[in-house]
C-alpha cells in the first residue's frame, strides 16, 4: 500500500478519512495545523487519536498567518461564530480565506519530504456551497498543480468529495469508529453548542441514520 499524508483536524470528516486510509492498509502520516483558530479542542482530539493508533503525527504551528485571516469568525476574536444551518448566508463568515490551499500546499511539501505518494483531506459535498476550496474543481486543480510543483508526483485526494456528511458517518460506523473521539463544534466550550453550522450538520447526519451522537451537547 501507499505512504500518504492525511490532513487531520481532529473533526468528524478528517477522522473518518484518517481511519479509511489506515483500514486500506496505507502507511499514514497525520498532519494537523494550528493556524490561529479560536480553540484547540479538535487538535487535542487529533493528538489523542494518533497516539492511540500509533500513527505518526505532526502538529504544525502556523499561527503567524492568523493576522492575515481576520475576516473569518473562526479566527477573529471580534467576529462571533454564527449559529444556524450551512445554507444560511451568515455561515460564510466561517470561511478562512484560502485555508485549504495553504494547508494542502504545506502537506504536499511534507509528502515530498517523506516520500509520500498522496495528500488526503476531508472535503465533502456538504461543504461545496459555503467553501470554494472544498469543491471538485478546486481539488482537481490542486492535484494538477501538485503534479507540476515538484519532481515527485504527489496526488491530492478527497475520498468523500462527492459524498455528504451522512455518507461519511455511514462509512465510519461501518468501520466501527467511535465519534466520541472527535470534536466538530466551532465553539471551544465544555460541551458542543449544537447550534453552529458544524454541529447542526453533524446532528442531522446522526438523526438520518437513527444513531445517537456520543458527544455531549449543551
Amino acid at each position: 500500500m501507499a505512504k500518504v499524508v492525511v490532513i487531520y483536524s481532529g473533526g468528524m470528516d478528517s477522522y473518518t478519512v484518517l481511519n479509511k486510509a489506515l483500514q486500506q492498509g496505507h502507511e499514514v502520516f497525520a498532519l494537523s495545523f494550528n493556524y490561529g483558530q479560536k480553540h484547540s479542542r479538535e487538535l487535542i482530539c487529533a493528538k489523542q487519536v494518533c497516539e492511540d493508533r500509533g500513527v505518526t503525527h505532526k502538529m504544525s504551528d502556523i499561527t503567524a498567518i492568523a493576522d492575515l485571516l481576520q475576516s473569518s469568525s473562526l479566527v477573529s476574536s471580534d467576529i462571533a461564530v454564527p449559529e444556524g444551518h450551512y445554507e444560511a448566508e451568515s455561515m460564510k463568515s466561517t470561511v478562512v480565506p484560502n485555508r485549504n490551499m495553504i494547508l494542502i500546499s504545506l502537506a504536499i511539501g511534507y509528502a515530498v519530504d517523506i516520500g509520500a505518494e498522496a495528500v488526503w483531506y476531508g472535503a465533502h459535498s456538504g461543504d461545496h456551497t459555503i467553501y470554494p476550496d472544498c469543491r471538485p474543481e478546486f481539488v482537481e486543480k490542486m492535484n494538477e498543480v501538485s503534479r507540476l510543483a515538484n519532481f515527485e508526483v504527489v496526488d491530492v485526494y478527497a475520498p468523500y468529495l462527492y459524498k455528504n456528511k451522512t455518507d461519511i458517518l455511514r462509512d465510519g460506523l461501518a468501520m466501527d469508529l467511535d465519534y466520541g473521539e472527535t470534536w466538530t463544534c466551532y465553539k471551544g466550550l465544555e460541551k458542543a453548542c449544537g447550534l453552529c453550522g458544524s454541529c447542526v450538520e453533524r446532528l442531522e447526519a446522526f438523526a438520518a441514520l437513527e444513531r445517537r451522537d456520543p458527544v455531549a451537547y449543551d
